[in-house]
């Protein structure tokens, strides 16, 4: 009997042991990997419940912030501007994951940073917990602005402080509500979802940084900067000859027209204020392919940019090996058009390189953060992200493209006593249609606000160029920044 008593109380006690052990491991040592497991929703609507603090503009306007939801998921995340920020606030979907700076500033928005852990220790046995608030450097008011002006057309407005790289204005047409993709009927997440995915027009697509185009006649800008900064190219020489079209080398008798079959030539500050397509064309080939890649690459092409925004397009310019037996892409290379990319973000940051003595900025959305007692725990501090040419050239690049709104193609983008400085661009597109640019930046003395707009497929007809379509966009915009009338 004592037998059979001690062989069930081993008994037991193994069994007790086991399954000590297995609710330890399961408690402690696999609690993680059970966390992460996509199949266990319990954690994931816990996760998704977790207080979030809210996004709100640099003028004080709430973006995104959450309420009381009454279900299993607690909270409802809400963005009150609809599609006038979706593509900088992105979304927090359980169904779909988070986007901008709902992605970006996660740690932030949920208390998970070290110092938001630091401050919350006071609190544990309180069960309180601790999330921030991100405050934009956009302002709600120069966002609306942006996006009136460029109305209902494909395309994009980015604008920047060339000073810090504080973007102001960050809009897309088209856009979306993330609101829909926010919500707790996972059903209806989907419906809107496909909707969107299924739309032609890709209002889900952050064109200012996330697409690419031919940047066209704005490129011109990385072009004179290079030729100036390498010395080739000075404001008085060479003086292109006046020419109607560019024969072209190694081509077999193809030639590069100028736009409408226009005749121009001369130094360098007559042809950027004409937006001359042959003389610059000829000025890409006296570089060479060397010194114009190494230029474009100076500028930030073929880098990504540093912004603090998920999925950041690089802009593309071809290396030197590219023309080494096609000097005819170079020719095309120099005035934007060939295998040249660049997305809104970047073409308005080689403005600011130009606006700021020759130094990029690196740009960023995220002004401050601060804890949910209103202390402030993190600011942006500017830094440097580029330094393509000296001032001297950044100099000289100011005044020929104040030159080009006081008497050249961007006559449209002027301000009454405000000198501006501008390029505009109309990019072919091989499909009849071209893509309208402009670059500008005010007040050219002093510049605190440079502006890239691009407005996809125009017509190739000359009311349809960078300097008639863009122009008006770029200077509402300078106009609203400046407080001009």
């Amino acid at each position: 009997m004592n037998r059979q008593i001690r062989t069930l109380g081993i008994a037991g006690l193994v069994l007790f042991t086991v399954l000590f052990l297995q609710l330890n491991n399961l408690q402690v040592l696999s609690a993680k990997k059970l966390n992460d497991n996509p199949l266990n929703t319990r954690q994931a609507v816990k996760d998704f419940s977790q207080p979030r603090g809210a996004i709100q503009t640099a003028d004080g306007v709430v973006v995104a912030d959450s309420v009381d939801s009454g279900d299993q998921f607690q909270r409802l995340r809400r963005y009150p501007t609809g599609p006038l920020f979706a593509h900088i606030t992105g979304y927090f979907s359980f169904t779909y994951g988070s986007e901008g700076v709902e992605r970006t500033y996660n740690k932030e928005l949920t208390g998970k940073t070290d110092t938001l852990k630091l401050n919350s220790i006071g609190d544990l046995l309180l069960e309180k917990k601790h999330t921030a608030n991100v405050t934009l450097t956009l302002t709600q008011k120069l966002q609306q602005v942006a996006t009136q002006a460029l109305g209902p057309r494909k395309g994009a407005v980015v604008a920047l402080d060339p000073r810090n790289g504080a973007v102001l204005a960050m809009a897309d047409y088209p856009s979306f509500d993330p609101n829909p993709l926010a919500a707790h009927d996972q059903n209806a997440v989907r419906a809107a979802w496909t909707q969107l995915a299924a739309d032609a027009n890709k209002p889900l697509l952050p064109r200012a940084y996330r697409d690419r185009y031919f940047p066209g006649s704005t490129f011109k800008i990385v072009t004179a900067s290079t030729g100036l900064n390498d010395g080739g190219v000075t404001t008085s020489q060479p003086s292109y000859p006046s020419l109607t079209q560019l024969p072209l080398p190694q081509s077999g008798g193809q030639v590069l027209k100028n736009f409408g079959g226009e005749r121009c030539g001369g130094p360098l500050p007559e042809i950027l204020a004409v937006s001359c397509n042959t003389a610059f064309a000829q000025m890409g080939l006296d570089l060479g392919a060397e010194k114009l890649s190494a230029g474009a690459s100076a500028f930030g092409f073929n880098d990504i940019p540093p912004l603090d925004l998920p999925v950041v397009a690089k802009s593309l310019f071809p290396p030197a090996s590219a023309f080494r037996f096609n000097q005819p892409a170079l020719a095309k290379s120099a005035i934007g058009q060939q295998d040249v990319q660049a997305s809104p973000l970047q073409m308005a940051l080689a403005g600011a390189a130009i606006a700021n003595k020759g130094v990029v900025m690196t740009p960023h959305v995220m002004g401050q953060v601060r804890d949910d007692e209103g202390q402030v725990i993190e600011t942006f501090k500017p830094d440097q992200w580029k330094k393509p040419i000296t001032p001297d050239v950044a100099k000289t690049m100011t005044d020929m493209m104040v030159g080009v709104v006081q008497h050249g193609t961007a006559t449209r983008v002027a301000l009454p006593n405000v000198q501006v400085a501008a390029k505009t661009g109309t990019a072919q597109t091989g499909n009849n249609t071209s893509h309208t640019w402009m670059v500008a930046f005010a007040p050219s003395d002093n510049p605190t606000i440079v502006v890239a707009v691009i407005v996809e497929n125009q017509p190739n007809v000359s009311e349809a160029t960078g300097g008639v379509v863009a122009a008006p966009i770029a200077q509402a915009v300078l106009q609203s920044a400046l407080g001009t009338p």
